[in-house]
Parts: C-alpha cells; structure tokens; sequence
C-alpha cells in the first residue's frame, strides 16, 4: 500500500510483489538426485498441457503493460491445488519406500517441460516423445507445448525396473502420470512429433554451457529525501496514524481465510492469545508428531527504507528476519540460520536503478558475511514497474524481501509475543543496531507523507550476533516470558502489540533512561531491537547471560492490572489506552475484510473480536499426562483394535488423524478410494472408520458431493461401505470434509425425511480459526466423558454451516461454538452446532479439527497453569473409541 511522489518521481507498488513459500524436510539419502543413466524412463505427473503460462520469464522481465492484455494473461500461471496435492502424494508414497524409485525430480517453472525435462536428463541426454504429453488445448502449437508452464506437474526419472510398482502407486492416488521419454547417453536432448519433425533438438553442451557474460552498465544517482518534521504535542494524533497504516495494522483479514493448522504439525502460526490476533513475529513446524525438533521461519523487508539507502535497507531486512526468528531456541543459535534473499526490483526503469541494487546486494553480502550466516538460495523479479497506456509509469520501490530458516530444538518454548499479566516481572528493551534512534524509512514517516534520508541501519554486525545468540540463550533456559520485535511502528507499537492479545492488563513504562532526547525518536523509531518480558526471580540470570556477552539493555517497566499503557518520560506521563488502541490497529483489517466478506460479516467481526476470547474448562480428573490413559507414542506392538483412515483426491488431513489414531491405541489402516472402489479393501476387519478433511474433488460440484458419489455410484463401494455400517461393533467419525460427506450421505440421521444439510459458511468465505468449543452434555462413545467441558479447537472449512430444518431436539448435538455470533460462530450454524452425533452415539460429524488439538503445542492458545502437560482432553475422545470397540468387538 506504499505510494509516494518526490522529486518528480511516483513510486508504489502497482505491480505487486506475492511471496508465497513452504517448509519441510527430506531424509538425507533423498536429499541429493542420482546420475542419471541410459535407459532410464522419463515421467511426467500431474495436469495436461494448456495455453498457460507461456512466456512467463520474458513477461515477467518488463513493465507490466508491456505488451497485450492477451499475451500477459497467458503469460500468468494458475494453481491446481488437488492435482498438487495428487502428485505430492505420489511423491512422498515414493519416498517412503525402502528403495526410493527416484533417479531425478524437477519441478515444471519457467520454461515448462523444455527446462524441466532437460534438467532431469542433464549431461545423459534424452528424447521426448510428444505424443506421450497430455494435451487439454488441443489448439495448442508444439512450441507452447513443450514451453508452457501450467500448474501442477512434476517431472521425474525413475529406474526402469520400478515404473510398474510406481505405476500402480500414481494409480491408486489417482495421481496422473505419464511415461513421455527415456534417457539416451548421448548427450543430445530433442522432443519428437509423431511425424518425426523435431521442434526441439539441441546438444546438451549447447543447453548447459558456459553462460555469456552480461554486463550492466549504469550511473550512481544520489537521491535524497526530506526528512519529517513534527511536534511532540501531536504524539497521540500520530500513533492513530501509524496503527491504521496497512504495513503495521492487524494482519487478521489475511490470517482468517487460510488453514494454518493442517498436517497437525503447525506448532507456532500467525495468531497468539486468548483473541487469537495475528501477533506472531516466526512460524513454526513440528519435524514429526513427537513435539520436539522443529523448523522455524521469519521474514524482514524495509522497502521505505531501502528507498532512502538501499543498503541500510538490505541490512534492516536481514535484521528483522532474524529479530523475528530468535524467539525460537534454535539448535546452534544463529549458526543455524540460513536466509533466502528475493529481489524485487525496478531495474532499467529509471537511471541508477541498476546501480542501486548493486548496492543492496553488495551491503547484504558483507553483513551476511560478518554475521556469518549464509544466503544459499534467492529469486528475483527486476522490472517491477507498471507502465499504463497513457504512457505514465510507477515504479516499485527496490525491495528485497529476506525469509530466514532454522532447525528448532524445541518447538514447545517458542517465545509468544503475548504479556503474561504476573506480577513480579519486568520488561526490558535490548538493541540490536547500534546506531542512533532514526525516522527514515519509518512507519513514523509514512504517515506523515515522507521517507526521510536519515535511516537507521546495524553499526556492528559483530555486536548483533553477540545481541542474538544471548538473546537465545535466554530463550533455550526459558528465562523470557514474553517478547516482541521493534519494526514496523516502532517501540510503542511492540508495546501494544504485548498487549492487544489479552483482555485484561497494561504496563507502566519508563522512558528515562534512552540517552535520546526525542520522544518521538524514542517511541516510532524502528531500529532493529526487542522487547522482552522477565521474571524478577531470573533478573540475575537474565543481566549474567547479557553482561558476560557485553550486550547492553534497558529497563523500561513492568505489568499492571489496569488497562492501558502509562509512558513516562522527563517528568511527563502519556496514557495510552489499550482497548481503544487495539480498535483503531484493527480497522484497518476491518475496512479490508468488507471487501471479502458478505451478508455483513466483517462488521460482526470487528465488534465480537474482542469479545470472544477462547475460553478453557477441564474436567477435574484429566491430568493432561499420556498415562492417565496408559497409551505411549513409543507403542510399537498391535493393539488388534483396527481404525481405517479412508481418503479421497484433495484429502488433507490424513496423516494427523492416523497419528492420533494410532496414539491412543488403535492400528492405522490407510484406505484410499480406489481401494474400496476396486474391491482391494471390504473393511470387514475395521471396527472404527475415519473420513478426513480436505478438499475432495476440489469441492468443485460442492464439498464432498463429488466423494459421496464415489460411494453411491460405484457399487462395491456403496456395498462395503452399507455392510460396515450394518454391523453394531463399529464406529465412525467425519471431520471437516469428512463431516460434510457424512452429511451429504445420511449417515447421522438416516431416519429423517427433511435432512441436515452443510451450507456456504454465512461471510461466503474460507474461515480459518482456533476457537472454543463447549462439549453438550451427551452418552456418545467419544464425547461422553467430556460432556461440560471448554475446549479450544482449529476450524479450516468454506461449507461449515449446519442447516438443520427440525427443531433442535430432535438432533443430537454433542458440540456446540461457544459463542451463538460470528466469529466465534465461524459458519453460521444452526444452534450454534458444531458437531452431531447418531442417536446410538456410535458416528459422530463434526467440522472442526480434534485431531490439529490433542497436544498442548498444536493449540494456538492454552492455559498457562497447565504448561506441562503432555496432551489435550482431546485425546480422551480417541481413547473412548479405542475402548468401546475393545469390548464390543465380535
């Protein structure tokens, strides 16, 4: 949302800057590709070819109005999400094996099979066979076949001993693949027509050569920028400013429409606190269901900044990332640490440009290199302007955007951002930059319609990495209770940020002891620093680590029970009201939300916000230790009690129910259903069916609908799926999409003629939210025993609304939203429902996620007296599965 004009110069983000990435983690065996050797088969899975994303490097390389409406919206790739997920699934199956069939693998990016083919075969060489290519356009020429980029396919080498074994394994994950060439040894590369007219055929030398060098030639030119001017007077008037500017205002429009909890892995996302605000300054993934070694991930960017400096900018960048990653203890502290540069930047659109982002690379170099950090890998995009008809053009600013990355040793003492209301604590302020407080660049200076010359940047990067690692070693003794990055909005931002997320508590701070004389300066600059929270009983320890790594600090105050924020500062006091405060950072999110919200539901969440936090009621005997339910994750004996986790094409959530399954005593079954659509599986050894959540069939004809007709009109499907539900020792449970399919399929309340049925979710969008449920009092096999309790839980759903035509007596609802309003009522459901039962209490429908809950650090909030337990009561509901098919099994 940045535009500024200066110096007869407009600049803005017309052309829009996507960073969209994931994590994750290989063996190491799979880590490296193989030699590829003659003979070997070259496989393409996933979608057919279609006049997209066809020249999407040299579209992608000029200003944006360049050329025709028609070129640039071929140039423009498009997801497929399922198909993705199709071949993943295929990919990781291979990956499991004890012999990984997999010579090579490459993804299909610019270029399309041309680049990605070639890169399989490499110095081998190989010929491809176009006949073999899945075509969807049959309009298409043989160059925008072999060059387009359409989503989503991968291309693979695979041992020729193992395609049938890998082809039965695409077949049964519907997972499209196609056997379109093998590899020659003679290092020549072609794709061949049915005719046998080559319109690709070159030597791979030719491909792969040495490179000619480019040379750039540009001008330095110095531009400055004035600096802001302001009165101390005006600071309250300032602050409403900067918390409604979008770069610093509540993210929650973005964070609510995306499921931040699938695989049951995320172990830190985007929300903290009772209100469940997006307030995260890292994310965090679990490597496994184990709950201890993780990877985390943070971002930095200062593009005001770097329009000022592009070096300053380059080294804020890389500060951020790494003041938002070191609440997580890492394995080897900042030695653990890799970045990802991405540079977006405007080159050739105006003199100096190119030599502006020499700068930027050169400065991120050397205090990469002084922190002793690495960049192994990056992107770039160096035309980001927009040229319109009219002949105008605005240029982006320079921007590189850094994600940092690291092994977690420890993902349950991941720092929150959150003030913990205790007596007895203190906050302190620790800087990283060395340098004098700074208004260039600031949010500060944004709102006020400037960017300043004067920015603030890292003096000493030795001292910073000194900074860091006491920072986490802190961290990994578990000495900080609370703490929070100071970026964008400054120190008095990171202030109310602690706080926004608690519906009780302040702080009194004082200003003092900053050598600045500026208040201003003080409470908007953004040097890179942080705010931290101790217990008075850790001070010693807390000055021990900092003093004997001779990084400075400063107290600045402590918690209290009223609500606000009391500043002090040469025998003045500033009040800040918190509430009020936090109202004006989420307008902003607000005015946005009512551009993807309907029926008035953007609305209803600005007011209910803060007034919904999640709530929590245990019963007394749950102890939140595994033994209590004498189950171990170190089981590796057969229980005989048999659940079947049954998927379909977009399922999603399979693994994370498997596990819970699985820890609660059940052996795991993976069904997928072409299994039961082939006759592989009858299920008459299941005694407990699962239906996962996901996006089956893409929920094109509506969720679910396309996965119930694979059981209606297939008929050894239906037939196994009616006898299963025929017997009366079995159980059955539908989450999410899985929910909706026992919906679709009358398997709750197959008795009533005016059936359930699940609707669009009311605000006509994905929700995305961890919220509390309260269980209903109830006799069902997996709820029963919870009846009364509060619990928290991860909903991810589009059609989550229970349309329920009868009264509401005459179902049995066993879960309920805690709170009858939007958004706690994320859906609209009737009576508030989120789940339903049978009458016999065996089969439950429910569209939030127990199995993303049943351990403490899978939940985006939880009870801090209860920090040492091992589990949630959800696993209860699984072990009361486990248990009732143990005694009423035939």
């Amino acid at each position: 949302t940045f535009e500024h004009q200066e110096n007869g110069e407009k600049y803005g983000y017309d052309k829009v800057i996507m960073l969209a990435g994931g994590v994750g983690y290989g063996t190491k065996r799979d880590c490296l590709k193989k030699e590829p050797q003659p003979g070997n088969k070259i496989v393409v899975i996933g979608g057919d070819n279609y006049r997209i994303g066809l020249g999407g490097g040299s579209v992608s390389s000029v200003d944006t109005g360049r050329y025709s409406n028609g070129i640039e919206l071929n140039a423009i790739q498009r997801a497929n999400p399922e198909m993705q997920k199709r071949a993943y699934n295929l990919i990781r199956a291979l990956c499991e094996e004890n012999v990984n069939p997999i010579v090579s693998i490459h993804d299909h990016g610019s270029a399309g099979h041309v680049n990605c083919l070639s890169e399989l075969v490499e110095d081998c060489g190989g010929v491809i066979d176009m006949e073999k290519l899945p075509i969807g356009d049959k309009t298409l020429s043989a160059k925008e076949i072999i060059a387009n980029e359409s989503q989503e396919r991968m291309g693979l080498l695979i041992d020729r001993q193992h395609l049938g074994h890998v082809q039965k394994i695409a077949e049964r994950e519907r997972a499209p693949m196609y056997v379109v060439g093998e590899t020659t040894g003679d290092a020549h590369f072609s794709f061949v027509q049915k005719d046998g007219e080559k319109p690709f055929d070159l030597d791979v030398a030719q491909m792969f050569g040495h490179s000619p060098k480019t040379v750039m030639v540009d001008e330095t030119v110095e531009r400055s920028y004035e600096d802001v001017t302001y009165e101390t007077s005006n600071i309250s008037e300032y602050l409403t400013n900067v918390l409604q500017l979008e770069a610093v205002a509540c993210k929650d429009w973005l964070t609510n429409k995306v499921d931040r909890s699938v695989t049951g892995k995320v172990a830190r996302q985007q929300c903290q606190g009772e209100l469940q605000l997006p307030l995260s300054d890292c994310g965090v993934v679990a490597l496994d269901y184990r709950g201890q070694k993780g990877i985390a991930t943070a971002l930095g960017h200062a593009p005001q900044a770097g329009l000022a400096s592009p070096s300053a900018g380059s080294v804020l960048s890389v500060a951020e990332a790494l003041t938002n990653i070191v609440w997580a203890p890492l394995e080897n502290g900042l030695d653990s640490v890799s970045l990802s540069a991405n540079w977006m930047w405007p080159c050739r659109s105006q003199k100096g440009e190119d030599a502006r982002l020499y700068a930027a690379v050169k400065a991120l170099s050397d205090f990469c290199c002084n922190l002793k950090i690495n960049v192994p890998t990056g992107k770039d995009s160096l035309s980001l302007s927009q040229q319109y008809p009219n002949g105008e053009k605005i240029i982006s600013p320079g921007t590189v955007i850094v994600s940092a990355g690291a092994e977690v040793s420890d993902i349950k003492h991941v720092v929150s951002p959150v003030l913990v209301n205790k007596k007895h604590t203190t906050l302190y302020h620790i800087d990283f930059s060395f340098d004098e407080l700074r208004l260039g660049g600031s949010a500060f200076s944004q709102s006020l319609n400037k960017v300043g010359s004067d920015v603030p940047t890292v003096k000493n990067p030795e001292y910073f990495r000194d900074a860091f690692n006491a920072v986490q070693e802190l961290v990994g003794g578990q000495v900080i209770l609370a703490g929070h990055d100071i970026s964008a909005g400054g120190l008095i931002t990171c202030l109310l940020e602690m706080c926004f997320a608690n519906v009780e508590g302040g702080l009194e701070i004082n200003l003092d002891g900053f050598k600045n004389t500026d208040l201003v300066k003080i409470l908007f600059a953004e040097n890179p620093g942080i705010v931290v929270q101790v217990a008075d009983e850790d001070r010693s320890k807390f000055k021990n680590i900092l003093d004997e790594a001779g990084v400075g600090y400063l107290k600045l105050g402590k918690p209290t029970d009223e609500r606000h924020i009391l500043v002090s500062y040469e025998d003045k006091t500033y009040h800040f009201g918190i509430d009020y405060l936090r109202d004006v950072w989420y307008e902003t999110s607000y005015l946005l939300d009512t551009k993807q919200s309907f029926n008035g539901q953007a609305s209803a969440r600005f007011t209910n916000y803060k007034k919904q936090p999640v709530e929590f009621s245990y019963n007394k005997n749950f102890t939140g230790k595994l033994s209590q339910y004498g189950i171990s994750p170190e089981r590796r004996i057969p229980s005989g009690i048999r659940a079947a986790i049954i998927r379909e094409k977009g399922t999603n959530g399979e693994r994370e129910m498997a596990y819970v399954l699985y820890l609660a005593g059940f052996d795991v079954k993976d069904v997928m259903m072409t299994d039961l659509i082939s006759g592989r599986e009858t299920l008459d050894d299941i005694n407990m069916i699962v239906f996962c959540g996901g996006f089956s069939n893409s929920d094109v004809l509506g969720s679910a609908k396309g996965w119930a007709g694979a059981f209606l009109y297939n008929p050894k499907a239906k037939a196994t799926l009616e006898r299963f539900y025929a017997r009366e020792d079995t159980l059955s449970l539908g989450v999410c999409n899985g929910c909706q399919l026992m919906v679709e399929l009358n398997l709750i309340n197959p008795e009533q003629k005016e059936r359930a049925r699940m609707l669009h979710n009311v605000s006509g969008k994905f929700e995305s939210a961890y919220l509390g449920l309260t269980v209903q009092t109830n006799r069902s096999v997996m709820l029963g025993s919870l009846s009364g309790s509060k619990l928290g839980v991860w909903v991810a759903h589009g059609e989550g609304r229970f349309s329920l035509p009868l009264p509401e007596d005459q179902y049995n609802i066993v879960l309920k939203y805690t709170y009858d309003e939007y958004p706690g009522n994320p859906n609209g459901s009737d009576y508030a429902t989120a789940g339903i039962c049978s009458a016999d209490g065996r089969h439950l429908a429910m569209m939030p996620h127990p199995e993303r809950a049943f351990y403490p650090w899978q939940c985006a909030t939880y009870p801090l007296q209860r920090k040492e337990d091992e589990v949630t009561p959800w696993i209860e509901a699984f072990v009361n599965a486990r248990q009732w098919v143990e005694s009423h099994k035939k």
